[in-house]
């Protein structure tokens, strides 16, 4: 077994890459079952998440010996306040046939490219095809990622950050910069809602932080943050003016905030998901319908995600 570090992920990957990896990927299918999630209570502060996703080829079209796959990662907000990510992991990657230990791999790497690329895939069908302003809602770890998977699929010429900590977010806009991004940092959120293309939210928000009021006709907002029920992202509003897009439906259904709020609340039924990435992938729906549409993605992660992203990084690390 092999151990592949952060940095060995970051050279093995690429955004535009990745967001093809996994469109062939939801495209074959994989199995996976909708991940474990437990939470650890503390006695002083917040609770973490540990989260416990495995997936495997399907093995019964005798095609190749595939893998096996699993992340084990724990989600702990209070990290923050330590300079630490708020998310912690690692992948094992297993022969398919055999079941031998491949690779072990830096979760929290793998986690951030495929869930950026994930979204960069769901903007490939949803987002508006001059789409040029981006705004990232959180300046978490994940938001430099976020930016450049959009930047892969659309033309970004503009990216505004909003964060509840306007320092943290000037640290993701000067690390764009100087990757040749046009950055800015707001601290008038509601205002950069009502200009950007494309709204790319990923927090850790129990409050809706985008009004459905304030989009214009043909946004595309991408929620990444909110998974567990009692997070949320944004309000009903945006619910019901946006054609809604999940990563997978079952996942969504059970565990993505904004889902199963809207849900709860009348604003959305299970029924009006257009459709799903598995669907999306293969032209069950053509995604964006027409330039004034204005349409949501929901992600609350998928296992087909990262073991597709594992065998790319394994592939490629391998002579």
């Amino acid at each position: 077994m092999i151990t592949i570090t952060a940095n060995d992920v970051d050279n093995c990957l690429t955004y535009a890459g990745l967001v093809d990896t996994l469109r062939e990927a939801f495209r074959a299918g994989a199995v996976q079952p909708v991940r474990h999630h437990h939470t650890i209570e503390r006695a002083k502060g917040s609770a973490s998440t540990l989260l416990l996703m495995p997936a495997w080829n399907d093995f019964t079209s005798g095609e190749g010996d595939g893998h096996i796959g699993v992340k084990i990662a724990a989600v702990s907000p209070d990290n923050n306040a330590a300079g630490l990510p708020a998310v912690m992991g690692v992948y094992l990657l297993l022969d398919g046939t055999t079941g031998e230990p491949r690779a072990l791999i830096d979760g929290q790497r793998l986690t951030l490219w495929r869930t950026a690329c994930a979204s960069g895939l769901a903007t490939a069908y949803l987002a508006r095809n001059d789409a040029s302003r981006l705004l990232l809602v959180g300046a978490g770890a994940l938001a430099p990622h976020l930016a450049r998977a959009h930047a892969s699929q659309r033309p970004i010429r503009e990216v505004t950050i909003w964060n509840r900590t306007p320092a943290n977010a000037e640290k993701v806009a000067e690390t764009l910069r100087q990757e040749g991004m046009d950055v800015k940092v707001t601290d008038e959120l509601d205002t950069a809602i009502g200009r950007a293309d494309i709204v790319s939210c990923a927090t850790l928000s129990t409050v809706p932080l985008v009004r459905g009021s304030l989009l214009r006709p043909g946004t595309h907002v991408d929620l990444v943050g909110a998974f567990s029920p009692t997070m949320r992202e944004s309000d009903d509003e945006t619910l019901s003016r946006a054609s809604v897009f999940v990563d997978t439906r079952a996942g969504a259904t059970k565990e993505a905030g904004d889902i199963v709020q809207g849900i709860a609340s009348g604003a959305l039924t299970a029924d009006d998901i257009k459709a799903d990435l598995f669907e999306l992938t293969r032209g069950e729906h053509a995604g964006r319908q027409n330039a004034d549409e204005i349409t949501l993605f929901k992600s609350v992660g998928a296992a087909i995600e990262d073991l597709a992203a594992g065998i790319a990084v394994y592939r490629a690390f391998m002579p």
